[in-house]
C-alpha cells in the first residue's frame, strides 16, 4: 500500500493529537500533578471583589502604613506607633501558591505594636501575605510578597 502526501499529513496530525491527548490525560489522572484552585469558592470570592478594593484603598491612603518585613527571625510585622495596640484586631493569611497545604493564617491580636512570624512556620520559596484589620471601626487590606531562603 503506498501512502501519498495528503495521507501522511493526516497520520502526521493524528499522532500529535494523541501525543498530546495522552499528556493531558497524564496530568488529569495522576495526583502528582495538583490542579487546585487558588481560591476554593471562586464566585463567592469574586462577589466581594469590590469590598476588596475598598479595604486595599484604605490601607492605601493611610499616612502611617504598617511596615511588613523581612528579619532573620521570620517575617516581622510593625504597626506605627500610633495606632493602640490593643485595638487592632484581624488576621494575617500567609499562602504559598506551589502548595496549598502549606497556608495558614495567624491572628492579629498586639500587646505592642509589632508581630513576628517565626522563620520555622516558613517553608524557602515565595509567600504571599495578605493582612486584614481593622483599627476604630475602618476595615484594611494590605497585601505583600516575600521569598524566604
Amino acid at each position: 500500500m503506498k501512502i501519498n502526501w495528503g495521507g501522511g499529513i493526516v497520520i502526521a496530525i493524528a499522532l500529535f493529537m494523541g501525543f498530546i491527548l495522552y499528556f493531558v490525560i497524564k496530568v488529569q489522572v495522576n495526583p502528582k500533578y495538583d490542579n487546585d484552585l487558588v481560591v476554593e469558592e471562586y464566585y463567592k470570592h469574586d462577589a466581594v471583589f469590590g469590598e476588596e478594593m475598598e479595604r486595599v484603598q484604605n490601607a492605601k491612603n493611610l499616612t502611617k502604613k504598617p511596615v511588613i518585613q523581612q528579619t532573620a527571625e521570620g517575617i516581622t510585622i510593625v504597626f506605627p506607633e500610633a495606632y493602640t495596640s490593643n485595638k487592632i484586631k484581624g488576621k494575617v493569611s500567609l499562602y504559598r501558591p506551589s502548595n496549598k497545604k502549606l497556608d495558614f493564617e495567624i491572628p492579629i491580636s498586639l500587646s505592642n505594636p509589632s508581630l513576628l512570624i517565626p522563620k520555622s512556620n516558613l517553608v524557602g520559596g515565595r509567600w504571599d501575605i495578605n493582612m486584614e484589620w481593622q483599627y476604630d471601626g475602618k476595615q484594611y487590606l494590605t497585601k505583600d510578597t516575600f521569598y524566604i531562603n
